[in-house]
C-alpha cells in the first residue's frame, strides 16, 4: 500500500491535481452548455492542432499497468509489441488512410460505412466498434491504481470509479473530453520521463541494465515466441479501424491537421515509450521479487523525493484518466448516435449509466489482467472489421451492403468458435484466431479485392 509511503506534501500535490483536473471539466462544461449537437459529439469540427495531439496522445495510454506489466517481465520486446507495431501503424493512418477518407464531414466509422455501403453494414460496425472501445482495460487500470494507494476491496474501486467517470464524460460533451485530456497529457508525459531521469541519476546509464539483467530482456521476443510477437503486430493493425483515431480526424478543423497531429503524436509516444520501458527495466534489476503488474509504480514511489512521488501518482492517474473518459464518451456516442439514432444529450446521461454497468460486468470476467482484454475483445473487433473497412476505402466499386454484413460477422464467429475450442482444449493449436477471422474476411470478399487490385494494375 503506497498511501504509508506518502507525506502531505505529496498528498497536497497529488489532490492539487484533482482539483485542477475539475476546475478544467467545469470550464468546458460551462463552455458547452449552449452547445449543438454537433459541437457536443465533435467540438464543431473545430479541433485544432494542440489540442488534437493533446487529447490523442492522452487516450492512447490508459492501459499503463498492462504495458509496466510486459516491461518488468520482458523488457524491450515491451518496445516491439507495444510500441514499433504501433507507430508503423499510426503512421499508415496518417499517410494512408486519411487521404482515402477525403473529407472530415461523417461523424463515425459507422456513419462512414452508412454512406458509403449501407445501414446493415453500419449496424454491425457500430456493434464491433462498441466491443472495442467499452473501456474494461482501463476500468481495470484504475481499480489497481486505488487498490495500490490505499489497499481495499479491488471491485468497490472499480464500480464506483466507473460510474463517477461514466457521468462527467457525458456531462460536459467531447470538449469536456478534449480539454481535460490536454491537461492529463501533460502531467502523464513529464511523470513518466521523471521516473526514467532519476533512474539514470541514481544508478547510472541504460548499459548496467545491459551488464546485469538476463538476455532474454534485450531479445526481440523477450522470452516468447514469434508467433506471439506478430500476433501484437496484427492487433496494432487495429489502429486502422479504432474508433478513438476517426473520432479526433473527424473533429478536426481539416484533414491536414489530423495528418500532422497523429505524426507529432507518434514521436511523443516513442518518447513515452523508451522512456516506460527503461523505467520499468530498471524496477526489474532493483526489485526483482515484486508483482509484475504494480513493480513500476512501487519501485518509482521508492525512487523518488518528496513532491515528485505526488506529482507522480498524479501522472499515472492522468494517463488512465484520459483514456477511460474518452472511452467511455466515444461508447456512448456509438450506443446513442450510431445504434439508436438520437441526438439529445440527455440520451447521453442516461446511456453513460449503462454503460458503466456493462464495463463493470465484463471486468469481472476478466479478473484484473489488461492484457487478457486487448488480446481477446482486439481480436474480435480486428479481425471482423480491419479488412472489410480497409478495403471499403480503397476499392474502387462500392460492396455490398450484404456482402460486409455476411463477412463481419462469420469471421467473427470463426475468431469465437476457434477462441473456445483453444481454450477448453478440444483443438491444440497455435494458430491465432485473428488470423483466421481476417482469412475468413479476405476470402469473403475478395472478389472486391481482385477488382481493386486489377484496376490499379
Amino acid at each position: 500500500m503506497i498511501a504509508s509511503e506518502l507525506t502531505s506534501i505529496d498528498w497536497i500535490i497529488f489532490f492539487s491535481f484533482l482539483f485542477l483536473n475539475l476546475l478544467v471539466l467545469l470550464y468546458a462544461h460551462k463552455k458547452s452548455q449552449n452547445d449543438s449537437f454537433l459541437d457536443y459529439i465533435l467540438v464543431g469540427r473545430k479541433l485544432t492542432l494542440p489540442l488534437f495531439i493533446g487529447t490523442l496522445v492522452g487516450t492512447w495510454y490508459g492501459g499503463i499497468f498492462g504495458v509496466a506489466e510486459i516491461a518488468y517481465s520482458h523488457g524491450i520486446y515491451n518496445f516491439i509489441s507495444q510500441g514499433v507495431f504501433w507507430y508503423i501503424t499510426y503512421i499508415i493512418f496518417a499517410l494512408f488512410v486519411i487521404p482515402h477518407l477525403k473529407t472530415n464531414q461523417y461523424i463515425s466509422i459507422p456513419d462512414y460505412l452508412e454512406q458509403n455501403i449501407g445501414p446493415r453494414s453500419a449496424k454491425v460496425g457500430a456493434w464491433f466498434n462498441l466491443m472495442n472501445i467499452i473501456p474494461i482495460a482501463y476500468a481495470i487500470s484504475m481499480a489497481h491504481f486505488c487498490q495500490m494507494i490505499w489497499g481495499g476491496n479491488y471491485y468497490l474501486y472499480l464500480s464506483i470509479s466507473v460510474f463517477i467517470i461514466s457521468i462527467y464524460s457525458s456531462f460536459g460533451g467531447f470538449k469536456a473530453v478534449v480539454y481535460t485530456d490536454f491537461f492529463q497529457s501533460f502531467i502523464m508525459f513529464t511523470s513518466v520521463i521523471m521516473v526514467c531521469f532519476f533512474s539514470f541519476y541514481q544508478f547510472g546509464t541504460p548499459a548496467i541494465l545491459y551488464k546485469q539483467l538476463p538476455s532474454k530482456y534485450f531479445s526481440l521476443t523477450g522470452g516468447n515466441s514469434y508467433s506471439e510477437l506478430f500476433l501484437w503486430g496484427f492487433i496494432a493493425l487495429s489502429t486502422l479501424v479504432d474508433p478513438n483515431f476517426y473520432q479526433r480526424c473527424f473533429a478536426a478543423k481539416d484533414m491536414q491537421t489530423a495528418k500532422k497531429g497523429i505524426l507529432i503524436s507518434t514521436c511523443i509516444w516513442i518518447v513515452f515509450d523508451i522512456s516506460l520501458t527503461l523505467g520499468a527495466m530498471y524496477a526489474k534489476l532493483r526489485m526483482p521479487e515484486l508483482e509484475s503488474q504494480t513493480a513500476y509504480f512501487f519501485y518509482a514511489i521508492d525512487l523518488l523525493p518528496t513532491g515528485l512521488k505526488g506529482f507522480f501518482l498524479a501522472g499515472i492517474l492522468a494517463t488512465i484518466l484520459s483514456t477511460l473518459d474518452s472511452y467511455l464518451f466515444l461508447a456512448n456516442t456509438t450506443l446513442t448516435y450510431d445504434l439508436q439514432k438520437k441526438k439529445m444529450k440527455k440520451d447521453y446521461i442516461s446511456n453513460s449509466i449503462l454503460l458503466a454497468f456493462i464495463t463493470i460486468i465484463v471486468s469481472f470476467y476478466f479478473n484484473g489482467s489488461v492484457k487478457n482484454v486487448w488480446k481477446t475483445l482486439g481480436s474480435i473487433s480486428a479481425g471482423a472489421l480491419l479488412f472489410p473497412v480497409m478495403l471499403t476505402l480503397i476499392s474502387k466499386e462500392r460492396i455490398k451492403d450484404n456482402d460486409f454484413f455476411r463477412s463481419t460477422i462469420m469471421s467473427a464467429c470463426v475468431i469465437i468458435i476457434w477462441e473456445l475450442l483453444t481454450r477448453f482444449s478440444i483443438i491444440n493449436s497455435q494458430i491465432d484466431s485473428l488470423y483466421l477471422g481476417t482469412l475468413c474476411n479476405i476470402v469473403l470478399l475478395s472478389k472486391y479485392f481482385i477488382k481493386t487490385t486489377t484496376k490499379k494494375c
